[in-house]
């Protein structure tokens, strides 16, 4: 009897131990998000109050309770703490219990785990900086076709959404390849600023771990969800501009980019709508390619009979 079926009694136990490990997991992931984009270490100091600066004692940085007892405020201060800090780790934690209700007792499910740590950290920090940190993303690239030679060695077993190194590398160069050729087409073409770079970084990293099959299903979902949340954002603000007593706020300026093209009036990150593609193709996508295709195929004559 081998160890997934030795431990298949505790499942739901592991379900649960899933969540919490994911919800401290989502604690330093908020020290990435804070640090990260000013240059800080995420090892030291300790946690403090963004605020006052008072580090934070052990007892009032329990993931999400903590936050609830205090009422969302310092205990130091008394100023808000931001929702950002318990939705970040409920969020990590659930998706800790999804990989593992997912994939079970198998390679997959720490590299999953991991996976989806750095997708967490990597949408909230380019919502609130519209940076996507070079920390996640460079490792990335390396350990994604390193994952593929464990799932190698253990094709029918690792869990593993790709276990061929060569499907590992197609995915890395063809993710980098297509939003830097979407940049800088639209660089050329229409003189404003496509892609950021760091946006090419993270699909790379994602077909590094997803294979070429990943890249394309995720560029796909990816401009689907980040057409419908432009456009219902443009709505929004559009409905709000029209709106009588309601004063038109100009747009922050921005430093032009290296291409000498204005950034102003082009802040909807990117990174968050090929992050959540990547979760859905992570749990589901290869399913979901292979019913498309079912479906797009006849069923043999005599079935039809």
């Amino acid at each position: 009897m081998d160890l997934a079926a030795t431990l298949a009694p505790l499942h739901n136990f592991f379900l649960i131990v899933s969540f919490v490990f994911g919800a401290l997991v989502g604690s330093f992931a908020n020290v990435c998000i804070g640090r990260w984009p000013h240059g800080e270490s995420v090892i030291s100091p300790r946690s403090r109050c963004p605020k006052c600066k008072s580090l934070i004692a052990w007892h009032d940085n329990i993931p999400m309770l903590s936050w609830l007892l205090l009422r969302a405020r310092c205990r130091n201060c008394g100023l808000p703490i931001s929702w950002q800090y318990p939705a970040v780790e409920f969020i990590t934690g659930l998706l800790f219990l999804l990989v593992f209700w997912r994939f079970g007792f198998a390679a997959a499910s720490p590299i999953y785990m991991g996976i989806c740590a750095a997708l967490v950290i990597v949408t909230f920090q380019d919502l609130t900086d519209w940076t996507i940190p070079n920390e996640i993303t460079f490792p990335g690239i390396f350990l994604g076709p390193a994952c593929a030679l464990i799932g190698m060695t253990m094709p029918e077993t690792s869990g593993l959404r790709v276990t061929d190194p060569l499907d590992a590398l197609a995915g890395l160069f063809l993710g980098g390849a297509i939003l830097y050729s979407l940049d800088r087409i639209t660089v050329l073409l229409l003189k404003k600023p496509g892609m950021g770079f760091g946006d090419v970084k993270l699909l790379a990293m994602l077909g590094a771990f997803l294979g070429w099959w990943g890249v394309l299903f995720i560029v796909m979902f990816a401009s689907i969800i980040g057409t419908i949340a432009g456009g219902l954002t443009i709505f929004y603000f559009r409905n709000k501009a029209d709106s009588p007593g309601e004063e038109t706020a100009e747009s922050d300026t921005r430093e032009e980019d290296a291409d000498g093209i204005s950034l102003q009036g082009h802040y909807l990150p990117f990174g968050p709508y090929l992050a959540l593609a990547g979760l859905l193709y992570l749990f589901v996508g290869p399913e979901m390619i292979q019913w498309y295709i079912a479906t797009l195929t006849p069923a043999p004559l005599d079935a039809a009979l």
